[in-house]
Order: C-alpha cells, then structure tokens, then sequence
C-alpha cells in the first residue's frame, strides 16, 4: 500500500477553521500523482509531456467522516482494487492515528492527448499497478506482504 503524509496548512481550511472539501480532492491528486511517480514509476510531467497522455479521474467518490484541522498531519494511504486495460480503480483513505478522515474511491482512464480517448496502459505501468493490487490483496487476507 502506498502511504504519504500531508501538513494541513491554513490554505487548506474554512473560516470554520476545518478543511474544507474541495481541499481533500487537491490532496488526493496528490497521493495519486505521488504515487505515480513513485510506485508505478512515471511522473506526471512524463506522462502529460513525452507520452502526450493523460490519466483523468472520470469517477469520484467521497466519503468525509471526521473533520481535520489546521497543523494536523494526515496520513494518505493508497491502494489499488482493480486494473483494467483502459482504466483502474483505487482506494484513498486519509486517517490521523487511528481516525479515519476520509475514504475515496477513484476511476482513472489512460487516455491519449490527441484525440482524448482511452489507450491501452503500457506495460510496465499496467504491471506495476497489478503488482500493487496484489499486495493489497494479500494484507487484506492476513498474509505477509
């Protein structure tokens, strides 16, 4: 599972002083452009630049259990639940201890800056990605992962 921390700063929050939504989304973006880079081993720059693709979010879902402040440092955990040819499926939750933020669910679609229409992932983002899912669902059965 891929795992990044986040500061909530004062750009982050309301006049209420908690986070203010469309901030999460920002911080998703985020862990999924971290991960990326990271994890399945091309940035967003290489992406959206050399290749001339691009991976937009075509499905959101969000889930806001518990307010978060300002100086909290939130921990963005992300997993993946499934992986298409086009397309995968992932998991974000946003916790602080053992206080479940959030929980998102993402669709993302490899698409070509051409024509804007899905693209096979490459191979080697594709395996990288089923890689993760399958640690995923080893944890989630109690093996050693």
């Amino acid at each position: 599972m891929f795992r990044r921390q986040e500061l909530v700063r004062f750009q982050h929050c309301d006049p209420a002083g908690i986070v203010f939504y469309p901030r999460y989304v920002e911080m998703l973006n985020a862990t999924v452009e971290d991960w990326f880079a990271e994890v399945v081993g091309t940035s967003f720059a290489e992406i959206h630049g050399k290749r001339r693709t691009a991976i937009p979010v075509v499905s959101l879902s969000i889930d806001f259990l518990q307010v978060s402040r300002l100086g909290e440092i939130l921990d963005f955990t992300l997993a993946v639940d499934r992986v298409g040819k086009t397309s995968a499926n992932l998991l974000i939750k946003a916790t602080l201890n053992d206080d479940v933020r959030l929980e998102a669910r993402l669709t993302l679609v490899h698409i070509s800056l051409d024509d804007y229409r899905p693209r096979v992932w490459p191979d080697e983002m594709r395996s990288a990605m089923a890689d993760l899912r399958h640690l995923r669902c080893e944890e989630q059965q109690g093996k050693p992962a």
